[in-house]
């Protein structure tokens, strides 16, 4: 027997011996057996038959009452408990108390010794893991899934490598062996198990595991006693044996004992004689002893072995690795493991779910990851961001929280609601807005949506299935009452509704991307009563009839609830609710985080919808809802009049649109032409129907709430636009409904840019001939990108020009023409004399569009009117375009050079007027090319130290046209010269050059001219001559004033090029012998420098 007592650490159940000690009964003990051991008493069919394992039909012997009883009490009692109720029990009955006390299920053993890698539910496939989709999904899957755990357990079992399996009372020990690997020799691990109440209590094993789960060989163990418990050993709790054996045989069991383990031992037994020895020692205090086999007392806590200690650790570093994303999937695998446990309604989900929050809780580093914008999980995130929310008006995660504490279950409604499938009342009277039933007498339950869907979640997660569906039925059901009493609504206020033009109805808090995810909650209870028989709902299959294979079940319409009209089944309830949930008109929630999650669950969700197949009973609930939907006013996303700041519809019409599109054209184009509004960008909220256009002024861009996922909404706007083109091809009238909504809608000129190639692709894909309509589309859609463009900066404005010459070529002749004539709405002059007008002038178009003589004069004509309209108006960059593009019409050409003459003395560079120049003279006029190479001299001014310039090579050219023109025009542009240049290597290699022929020795004909050279001794080439000789003066003692010594011998060389200059007149030695002379004198300092010079000049 066993009494309770103070219990030294670590703490066990502390007992004694019947008859010793003032709390224990005299007279009795326990047992009726030997000291010795012995197999179980139940042979393997008993075994069998109550882990439910023999198949169904075959013939076994019942179970004994014994058994019976025992299964019961060692569920349900702790043993001291069983003590203590009765004075003698039996040695039969305690061996069958003790066999039943340990788990008979491989589910929980799972639970504890691996993830959830896939579904919500824990035994959608082997381990927990989910069938994935694709065949290198499922490779990846199996791989993983063979190194958890619970599979590397089952393989160690299976593999004969649990061995010395003994069962002591509570306590389940054996050794487990590693085999042999490439790098690791075999290991043989000791593994030690306690258990009470079918629950495994503690574990030790001697890998030294530090996880979260049990080690594969504590599976290996386990899986063992489950599976062979007939090959297990079995004794009495070693207190039971204890109290049979008199003195002398405790004397040799302890001396024993102590030899085995003399080294580990000895100090410790040495210390427990010394205080049991002592009359007033701590041990004496209390009666009976410690027994670690002896199973739970009475006020130990019955469940299953937690590390405590790693969990915290595990989040702790998780939270650490915050930025990896791996830790993100890690977390997300504890979160599931605790909606896992809960459902399996194991205490240890909320224990487990608190060591995370505490943990979140205390990491100072998530306040400043936070602030830092860093990238983190979902779940933390959540949490994390609304910790700092005091600011906020809205509801918190934490709000939530807390008022969910204040939750009750206790409202007969709710009761009946959740407990029958009979509960109705026909007594209906529709004259309140809060109906306990609706007019077939179903029930209703009135509460806030995303609290009310919590309690579904809270019964599905704690493992009420069948409650938590009849709730989430209900609450459809008010969902669709309310939807149908909000159009009522609507239709009352309509006209008023629409006269306004605005309406500020709104729902702060939508169900789509909510905290609570209560349509995603709604969906996945409904759609898992889908996939399991109506009869066998349950929430949990048998865990051993499902290992080892994974089960796809298909979508089903099962028989109608009793709540449900006619025709109706789970799988029509789920796809309604979605509907409905992604349809409802909310407002965008504030900060990047909840705004992406509206965004990502909305995907989600429509993601799961695409998986089902459309049959005539679900294109039925799309038609209705659609309907709903556009005719619902400001309660609807899809009604007349919104919120200005509603979340946008796009992906979900998208959906809808491609949904309904084979069954009802007409619904499909309503609904997405409907959906493609984005108010938020518009200054005015429309009025009236939004298939109607109208033009609406972009807003001021501070004017804009914050929205931080425009651009992904944007993008999702220009989705849903190419989808209705894509299905438009070849119907006139549809092409143009859609091309105005987009003109009207969309404000962002890279997508419009994105459809009009979209549609231009779509027009030519896969036909012979084009379809033209499309292509106008496609062109309407370009034009309407440049005019956006045209004043702002666009980084692909030019590949934008490009494109739009390309597809108004395929769109005939008439749509050149035409963005010819109106080049000044959709380019700049630039654009369109150098890209648009030399484009449609080329020979690759002509041949493209097959055009006779008169299109191509037509075409040319356009042309060189818009390119001498381009160069009056910005000349600097269209001149050279614009006198190309006229060079073939004289008169064209004439005035086009005139424009040039007029620009050239205010507006134009030199360069500008070089390139002409040259251009003139290419083209055989070098008279003009003269003109205008004097007129680019004038605005021209290189200084002594440019002599890299790189107009020097202009100026070259201007001096070679001008000596080559004659004397005449070599004189009028040497005082040009003079006057613009003042570098003297410039000026002397001039000088050279015209001394070197006779001007005019070319003439215009290529006829070679006789004459003299020009005398330096007069004009021009005198005032050339000065002016050089002045330059290197000039240059000579700017180059002095900052010379360093490292330059002196580039300094001698420059003079040396001075002197051929100065030689070059009649006095030139004189001038040149002065001029060194000078230096020397003014430049005395310099000694060395002065003195190189004296070595070269004399």
């Amino acid at each position: 027997m066993a009494e309770r007592g103070q219990l030294p650490h670590p703490a066990k159940r502390l007992c004694c011996r019947p008859g010793y000690g003032s709390g224990c009964r005299p007279g009795q003990r326990a047992g009726g057996a030997g000291p010795g051991g012995g197999a179980l008493c139940a042979g393997p069919s008993a075994a069998a038959a109550a882990l439910g394992l023999l198949p169904l039909g075959k013939t076994q012997s019942p179970e004994s009452l014994l058994d019976i009883a025992a299964r019961r009490v060692a569920e349900k009692w702790p043993f001291q408990r069983v003590e203590e109720r009765f004075e003698r029990i039996p040695e039969p009955v305690q061996r069958r108390i003790v066999y039943w006390s340990f788990p008979r299920s491989e589910r929980e053993i799972c639970m504890y010794s691996s993830f959830n890698t896939g579904a919500e539910d824990p035994v959608a496939g082997p381990g927990g893991a989910a069938a994935p989709g694709g065949a290198a999904d499922a490779a990846a899957a199996a791989a993983d899934e063979s190194r958890l755990p619970f599979r590397r357990g089952i393989a160690l079992l299976d593999g004969g490598c649990v061995d010395n399996v003994l069962q002591v009372g509570f306590h389940l020990s054996g050794t487990v062996t590693e085999p042999a690997m490439q790098s690791e020799p075999e290991t043989v691990c000791n593994v030690a198990i306690s258990f009470d109440r079918c629950k495994i209590t503690s574990v030790t094993c001697s890998c030294g595991n530090k996880d979260i789960f049990y080690c594969a060989h504590v599976v290996a163990l386990s899986l063992y006693r489950i599976r062979k418990p007939d090959q297990v050993k079995l004794h009495l709790p070693i207190s039971e044996t204890l109290f049979q054996m008199n003195r002398d045989q405790l004397q040799k069991f302890v001396q024993y004992l102590i030899t085995v383990h003399h080294t580990e031992v000895l100090p410790t037994a040495q210390k427990l004689a010394d205080e049991i020895l002592s009359q007033n020692s701590e041990i004496n205090q209390v009666h009976g002893a410690p027994d670690p086999t002896a199973g739970a007392s009475i006020d130990d806590e019955n469940c299953w072995h937690l590390d405590e200690e790693q969990v915290q650790e595990q989040v702790k570093l998780f939270l650490f690795q915050g930025g990896y994303h791996g830790s993100g999937k890690q977390l997300n695998l504890l979160f599931a493991k605790v909606r896992e446990m809960l459902k399996m309604r194991d205490s240890n989900g909320a224990r487990m779910l608190t060591l995370i929050t505490e943990q979140f809780m205390a990491d100072p580093r998530l306040a400043l990851w936070r602030q830092q914008g860093t990238t983190m999980t979902d779940k933390y995130r959540q949490l994390w961001d609304e910790l700092d929310s005091s600011n906020r008006p809205h509801r918190t995660v934490f709000t939530r929280a807390i008022e969910a504490c204040d939750l009750h279950w206790q409202d007969s409604h709710l009761q009946h609601i959740i407990s029958s499938d009979l509960y109705t009342n026909y007594c209906y009277h529709d004259d309140t807005e809060n109906l306990l039933f609706d007019s077939q007498g179903w029930p209703l339950w009135h509460e806030h949506v995303p609290t009310a869907c919590a309690r579904v979640d809270a019964l599905r997660s704690h493992g009420y299935p069948r409650e938590a569906l009849r709730l989430a039925i209900a609450i459809v059901n008010t969902l669709r009452r309310q939807q149908q009493k909000q159009l009522e609504m609507f239709r009352a206020q309509k006209k008023d509704l629409l006269h306004r033009g605005v309406t500020s109805v709104t729902n702060l808090e939508g169900w789509v991307g909510h905290p609570l995810d209560p349509i995603g909650t709604l969906f996945s209870s409904l759609m898992e009563a889908c996939r399991v028989d109506d009869e066998g709902f349950h929430g949990f299959s048998d865990f051993t009839e499902t290992m080892g294979q994974c089960k796809s079940l298909e979508n089903q319409h099962l028989p109608a609830h009793k709540f449900l009209e006619e025709g109706e089944s789970y799988l029509t309830l789920a796809v309604e609710v979605a509907l409905i949930g992604l349809g409802q008109q909310r407002i965008m929630p504030d900060g990047l985080y909840a705004q992406e999650k509206v965004c990502r669950n909305e995907e989600q969700l429509i993601s799961k919808l695409q998986e089902i197949e459309l049959d005539d009973t679900l294109v039925k609930i799309f038609r209705k809802q659609a309907v709903f939907l556009l005719e619902g006013g400001p309660y609807s996303g899809l009604g007349e009049v919104i919120h200005r700041e509603s979340v946008p519809m796009h992906t979900f019409a998208k959906y809808l649109f491609t949904s309904l599109l084979p069954h009802d054209a007409e619904l499909a184009y309503k609904t997405a032409l409907r959906a493609m509004r984005l108010l938020v960008l518009e200054s005015t909220a429309p009025s009236g129907d939004m298939s109607r256009p109208h033009h609406i002024a972009s807003v001021v861009p501070n004017r804009y709430p914050r929205w931080f996922t425009l651009s992904h909404i944007e993008s999702q706007q220009c989705e849903l636009a190419s989808t209705m083109l894509t299905a438009a091809k070849g119907d006139v009238r549809r092409l143009e409904t859609v091309l105005e909504s987009i003109q009207k809608n969309i404000h962002s000129s890279s997508h419009i840019f994105k459809l009009a190639q979209d549609a231009f692709k779509i027009a030519a894909l896969m036909d012979s001939l084009p379809d033209i309509t499309l292509l106008k589309v496609s062109l309407e859609l370009g034009l309407q990108v440049m005019r956006m463009t045209l004043s702002t900066l666009n980084w692909r404005r030019r590949e934008m020009v490009r494109w739009l010459v390309t597809c108004a070529t395929e769109v005939g002749v008439y749509a050149l023409d035409s963005i010819m004539q109106n080049w000044f709405t959709l380019f700049t002059p630039t654009e369109a004399t150098s890209i648009v007008a030399t484009t449609v002038m080329s020979n690759s178009t002509i041949v493209r569009l097959h055009l006779d003589c008169h299109q191509q004069e037509k075409l040319a004509g356009s042309a060189r009117t818009l390119a001498l309209q381009c160069a009056m108006k910005d000349p600097q960059n269209c001149a050279l375009s614009a006198l190309t593009l006229c060079e073939k019409d004289h008169i064209a050409f004439e005035t086009a050079y005139q424009i040039v003459l007029d620009a050239a003395t205010t507006g134009m560079s030199y360069s500008q007027l070089f390139t002409i120049a040259r251009y003139m003279e290419h083209r055989g006029y070098p008279m003009r090319a003269y003109k205008l190479a004097t007129l680019a001299m004038t605005h021209l001014n290189l200084s002594y130290n440019q002599d890299t310039h790189p107009a020097i090579n202009d100026v070259l050219w201007a001096c070679a046209l001008s000596h080559s023109l004659g004397k005449n025009e070599l004189a009028a542009i040497i005082p040009l010269v003079v006057k613009s240049v003042k570098c003297a290597t410039v000026l002397s290699d001039i000088l050279r050059r015209c001394t070197l022929t006779t001007p005019g020795m070319v003439g215009l004909h290529g006829r070679r001219n006789s004459g003299k050279l020009m005398s330096l001794d007069k004009a021009p080439l005198r005032q050339l001559l000065d002016a050089t000789i002045g330059a290197y003066i000039n240059t000579t003692h700017s180059r002095l004033t900052h010379i360093s010594p490292r330059h002196y011998s580039e300094f001698i060389e420059f003079l040396s090029k001075a002197r051929e200059t100065f030689l070059m007149a009649h006095d030139g030695h004189i001038q040149f012998t002065q001029f060194i002379d000078n230096l020397k004198q003014i430049y005395k300092g310099k000694k060395k420098l002065m003195m190189l010079v004296r070595e070269r000049f004399g």
